[in-house]
């Protein structure tokens, strides 16, 4: 199932959708027609847990091509927001997660050339979130090297505290897709939070896919373009540490919740690993994809 957060006009409240064919169908509104009770947002439904996704399935196959009326709108006609456009907590960063990033960050950005033997984690703050086709801002004052990183983002479905590798996967509810914006020239001490967590430096979207129709995220083709050129592609099988690595590694001494988010790396191509070295300015325009999810466009507009 894809499932989105959506407004329906400019003035309308966010909600939660599911992508059927060519539209958005409306779950709560689904769910009074059907007799039952359907949330009305994302946090809400994953919070139901794993079983929700079945029976929800389930139910929107039993119509057929007949969904209830006034239960669907064509996604054509709605606005897409951040499937959570307010994480509870901060998003889960991992870095150098890739062989070939690890070999260029070493070039461009002192890190070192060793391929690590722990995920690297930082974190993004929940202000970084924003949805499809938002502006990325760019404010010139604080950053000159403003860098672009595409990203599969593994959304957690149960509580998961010291979790095996084994049923890792287990706890995923689903997944989509993440930009990793990363103002370069704004690393402090070799702290990542300030070049990393600025307003509007997590797009996020623009659906989740339930992991029931990703049984293996390790299979997914990722890339990403600056202005109609493509500067990134790789595929999910590169990672060093695998989904269920980083879910196993995190929840050794997180606890992972219903709702918290991980972006699991970037492949190389970023600006600050190109000779010469490229980043974005005000004007250029951004698109991400990764394969069987969805693509994220977005503007980078001045601050």
């Amino acid at each position: 199932m894809k499932l989105v957060t959506y407004r329906a006009s400019v003035e309308a409240e966010a909600r939660l959708g599911a992508i059927v064919g060519d539209n958005v169908l409306d779950l709560a509104r689904f769910g009074v027609a059907k007799g039952v009770e359907l949330p009305a947002s994302m946090l809400e439904f994953i919070d139901l847990g794993p079983a929700a996704v079945a029976a929800v399935s389930s139910l929107i196959a039993d119509c057929g091509e007949t969904l209830p009326f006034g239960s669907t709108i064509p996604l054509g006609n709605v606005k897409l927001l951040a499937p959570i456009p307010r994480p509870r907590k901060n998003v889960f960063g991992i870095g150098l997660n890739y062989t070939e990033h690890v070999a260029e960050s070493a070039k461009s950005l002192d890190s070192s050339p060793d391929l690590p033997r722990e995920p690297v984690i930082f974190s993004k703050p929940p202000t970084t979130v924003i949805g499809p086709n938002e502006p990325i801002l760019h404010n010139s004052e604080i950053t000159q090297q403003l860098d672009w990183e595409v990203e599969l983002a593994a959304i957690i479905g149960s509580r998961a505290k010291e979790v095996s590798r084994e049923e890792a996967l287990g706890y995923i509810f689903g997944y989509t897709v993440c930009i990793d914006m990363s103002a370069r020239d704004c690393r402090r001490a070799g702290q990542w939070i300030y070049s990393k967590g600025q307003d509007s430096y997590c797009p996020m979207g623009p659906v989740v896919v339930t992991a029931d129709e990703i049984p293996d995220p390790q299979t997914l083709d990722l890339w990403l373009t600056v202005n109609g050129v493509e500067k990134q592609r790789s595929n999910t099988s590169h990672m060093l540490f695998k989904v269920d690595e980083l879910v196993a590694d995190i929840s050794k001494g997180i606890t992972l919740e219903p709702g918290d988010i991980i972006a699991t790396g970037t492949p190389a191509g970023v600006g600050a690993g190109r000779d010469p070295q490229e980043f974005l300015w005000p004007g250029d325009t951004i698109v991400a994809c990764v394969e069987g999810i969805g693509t994220l466009r977005h503007p980078v507009v001045a601050a």
